[in-house]
């Protein structure tokens, strides 16, 4: 067992402050803070914009049947016309929803707590929680078996066919092998095991290292990620300079110190380290002993410096793979924690990066339980009686210090920064896993302005309650683009890239298939809109309204296969309205695709009444 060390709470404290203010300027930094890379570990992050066009993997069509014939609306006599269009919906932006999770002093989860157990404040502003839910187990399963429901179809035997049950949560798991030793990074993969055998089949894990050279994405075989566990050992890019004579032995804190932050005790204490290890304590060559000292600080920071942005590099990448994915969102990242120097415009540009994704950071120190360490004991120790105070000092305001990072990545992301524990296996489970209870608060910003800026959030407890409560930060507002193109991508994606379900408007969902080939199937997904939910326009002596409806198709592990959007436009007449309020508005959107597993994501929205439909489905098309 490592022997125990205090973290620094005040300090600590302090820095989530500054994170807390450096967030809300976030909006007016956001070009420096964004990185525009597009290297990702694997495959592509963000799938194309949704349109009619076929895609790589299938092409999709759609249809409407009603009451009456869908064809263009060119003439005004015609009630109900259906077209595609490369245009998408607009999106209801002002709907901010927040998950919550509610711990006591000893990180136990609080059960029962309702809407009005809970306070949300926008920019300091109290606001109405507008829709309220409760996430357990069970309701994930439930939700899953009902868009396994939407499944229609029996195989040629007449038995029912293979069930698929859709991912919901995607956890990237993110190993610092550029920082990592040997022996914690043995330590932090044996210890992950625990949460690959707990995976739940609603969920689906990645691995990735931040050297970039250990990848593994998004499955639920359990076996392969066991496998590539094996894989994570230390990867510096860079690493310690004189690792081999270790003269002198300067850390990368110790050269911020000198040549950032101007402390003038570093260079005489590594000159003196210098004069003993090299010159062998001959005072005439001190001047010689100086020179040298001052390029060994140099080259320590740039090494430092440097593999800390291969470590954002990767970081980055890893949020852009998982930004198009269907469902909630977690990376976590083992690490030892590591030095910010002057780069924190690259900390909060993973922040921000997240928080525009919807992606929460969990982070876990790897290093355990510990106390300062005084030196690599595999190394020959080069401080002197004079010098060695200094070291030990320094050592250990570096590893206190390379610490807050991580802390920092969850304050600003809403997530939990697990640390000083032994228990990695705990603490890896705990990070990587779904809650067994968390709420789902939703509330509307009144007179959001389409800025784009970054908006504090602070969820509190209405009765005062000492509990710990876990949620994210901030949001953006939307920012109005001009370009319709790039307005499109932006809707469509905010939309179908979830899996919240709304019920506004009444929707039913199901998915019929049949083989075409021994390696082809058509695929279709049935809608039917119960039309007495839906509000209509009088003019005219008819009833108007258009619906946009977005179809787009997922593999089991969330990966963008194909999609399609259309518009359906109503101009009922009274008969045709009281006739379709018995029957319903049913639409078809077929797919083609190859067999295999696929879920399915529809977003329906009114253009009268701005109300919503979101649904999941899901379908297995046997080889």
């Amino acid at each position: 067992m490592k022997p125990g060390r205090a973290y620094s709470n005040d300090c600590h404290h302090r820095r989530r402050w500054v994170v807390s203010l450096l967030l809300l300027l976030a909006g007016a930094f956001g070009a420096l803070a964004q990185q525009n890379g597009t290297g990702t570990p694997g495959q592509s992050g963000t799938p194309p914009a949704v349109t009619p066009t076929a895609a790589a993997s299938g092409a999709a069509q759609d249809t409407s049947t009603a009451s009456t014939a869908a064809k263009p609306n060119t003439d005004s006599k015609i009630e109900l016309s259906t077209k595609d269009t490369a245009t998408t919906f607009k999106l209801r932006v002002n709907l901010v929803q927040v998950r919550v999770v509610v711990r006591d002093a000893k990180g136990n989860l609080i059960e029962g707590l309702k809407r009005e157990d809970f306070q949300v404040y926008d920019q300091g502003k109290l606001q109405t929680i507008s829709t309220f839910g409760v996430e357990t187990p069970k309701s994930r399963l439930e939700r899953a078996e009902a868009a396994a429901k939407t499944q229609q179809q029996e195989n040629a035997a007449g038995t029912e066919e293979e069930k698929v049950v859709l991912p919901e949560r995607f956890v990237a798991l993110v190993f610092d092998d550029i920082h990592l030793n040997l022996a914690d990074a043995v330590f932090v993969r044996t210890s992950a095991k625990a949460l690959i055998e707990d995976l739940k089949p609603t969920d689906r894990l990645a691995i990735y290292s931040t050297s970039g050279q250990v990848g593994q994405e998004f499955t639920s075989d359990k076996a392969a990620l066991e496998q590539i566990l094996l894989k994570i050992l230390p990867r510096p890019k860079i690493g310690k300079i004189n690792e081999v004579s270790n003269c002198p032995d300067v850390n990368h804190y110790m050269a911020d110190q000198y040549l950032n932050k101007n402390d003038p005790q570093v260079l005489p204490i590594v000159a003196q380290e210098v004069l003993q290890c090299m010159y062998q304590g001959n005072t005439q060559m001190m001047s010689a002993a100086v020179v040298a000292a001052q390029m060994a600080l140099q080259q320590e920071l740039i090494a430092g410096d440097t593999d800390n942005d291969f470590l954002y590099r990767e970081l980055e990448a890893v949020i852009r793979r998982m930004k198009g994915l269907p469902g909630e969102r977690v990376l976590v990242l083992a690490s030892p924690g590591f030095l910010i120097t002057t780069r924190t415009l690259d900390e909060m540009g993973i922040i921000d990066s997240a928080n525009r994704a919807g992606i929460v950071i969990n982070t876990l120190d790897a290093r355990g339980l510990y106390t300062p360490d005084m030196g690599d004991i595999s190394q020959v120790s080069t401080d002197t009686a004079a010098t060695a105070g200094f070291k030990n000092l320094y050592r250990t305001q570096e590893q206190t210090e390379n610490a807050y990072v991580l802390g920092d990545f969850a304050a600003g992301t809403g997530g939990m920064f697990f640390h000083n524990s032994n228990d990695l296996a705990g603490g890896l489970k705990r990070a990587g896993e779904a809650p067994e209870v968390s709420y789902i608060l939703g509330f509307s910003p009144q007179n959001q302005k389409m800025d784009g800026k970054y908006h504090m959030i602070k969820v509190t407890m209405a009765n005062k309650q000492k509990y710990s409560i876990q949620a994210r930060r901030g949001y953006y507002a939307p920012r109005k683009v001009d370009d319709p193109q790039e307005q499109a991508k932006q809707e469509i994606a905010e939309a179908v890239f979830s899996q919240e379900e709304i019920h506004e408007l009444p929707l039913d969902l199901q998915t019929q298939y049949f083989k075409t080939g021994e390696s082809d199937a058509h695929l279709s997904v049935v809608s039917r809109i119960d039309v007495k939910g839906v509000h209509f326009r009088k003019a005219e002596g008819r009833n108007w309204n258009n619906l946009t409806i977005a179809t787009v198709i997922f593999d089991e592990n969330g990966n963008y296969v194909t999609g399609g959007e259309k518009i359906v436009e109503m101009r009922l007449l009274d008969t045709t309205y009281a006739r379709m309020s018995q029957t319903g508005l049913q639409m078809k959107s077929s797919f083609e695709l190859k067999p295999g597993k696929y879920m399915i994501r529809q977003v329906i929205r009114d253009s009268e009444g701005a109300q919503m439909a979101a649904r999941n489905g899901a379908v297995v098309i046997p080889y």
